[in-house]
């Protein structure tokens, strides 16, 4: 990370439909490259998906959040005409290395993973149909979030909070967060 503050830390088991082995879960201080990164993955989904988009691959999750600490996974959102029909852009991803996993029903999931694979997955790509709940619910949230950095902040210490239980519970001790410089 280019902030200067340390990435925290742990390995867990993580569950679900395409993560069924121990990764190492970082959660890295925000990076100023993230932008950068997700124009550059945008423009080659763009292309590929043309056929099926209705709009803009957008960037959601923590790393769309300017000052926000994340995993290291760029999550996609493509609004798509016809999610049945965006079926037929799972073999185009995957010459391009995204992985299609059952996820949600209103959507198509594709995750890539990192090489090496311990590591985890390093970008996520949600297909969905332009006007579904789970795209405006993304969305919105993404916007508020940067639209308030007060409200940003507070996510950040929930965040914080709910990670350090669920850990805590498991018997695991993450590291503080050093004070902000």
């Amino acid at each position: 990370n280019m902030t200067g503050k340390p990435n925290r830390g742990v390995s867990l088991a993580r569950g679900g439909p395409c993560h069924h082995r121990r990764v190492a879960v970082h959660v890295a201080a925000y990076d100023p490259d993230w932008p950068r990164q997700f124009a550059a993955e945008r423009s080659a989904l763009e292309e590929l998906l043309a056929p099926w988009l209705s709009g803009p691959v957008e960037h959601i999750g923590s790393t769309a959040v300017p000052g926000l600490d994340a995993k290291p996974i760029l999550d996609m959102l493509a609004p798509v005409s016809d999610l049945a029909a965006a079926e037929a852009a799972i073999p185009v991803l995957a010459r391009r290395s995204y992985v299609h996993a059952q996820h949600r029903p209103a959507a198509l999931y594709f995750f890539r993973p990192a090489i090496p694979a311990a590591s985890g997955p390093t970008h996520h790509v949600h297909l969905t149909e332009r006007g579904s709940d789970l795209r405006q619910e993304r969305i919105a949230f993404r916007d508020a979030l940067r639209a308030d950095p007060a409200l940003a902040r507070q996510y950040q210490h929930l965040k914080d909070t709910l990670v350090a239980a669920v850990l805590a519970a498991a018997g695991i001790a993450l590291q503080p967060r050093p004070p902000a410089s």
